[in-house]
């Protein structure tokens, strides 16, 4: 039993340490695979937010009235 709790442990252990990891402008020069996949992440989110959607309807607050659109 107790080597199933210490199974148990190490997973938590694992998965605090991945759950607790964010965003640094250093992921990108990193060797680790978490890292490197939550700077390419980070940078698809920025492009999606700044970009919006094809149909305009994702369009930021700061910029709704210089994007209305005339149809």
């Amino acid at each position: 039993m107790e080597k199933q709790n210490n199974k148990s442990n190490n997973k938590q252990a694992s998965s605090d340490q991945y759950a607790t990891k964010s965003y640094d402008i250093n992921d990108y020069q990193s060797n680790d695979i978490q890292s490197k996949g939550l700077a390419v992440t980070h940078e698809q989110v920025s492009d999606s937010y700044a970009l919006g959607t094809v149909d305009g309807t994702n369009i930021r607050e700061e910029d709704s009235e210089a994007s209305v659109r005339t149809e």
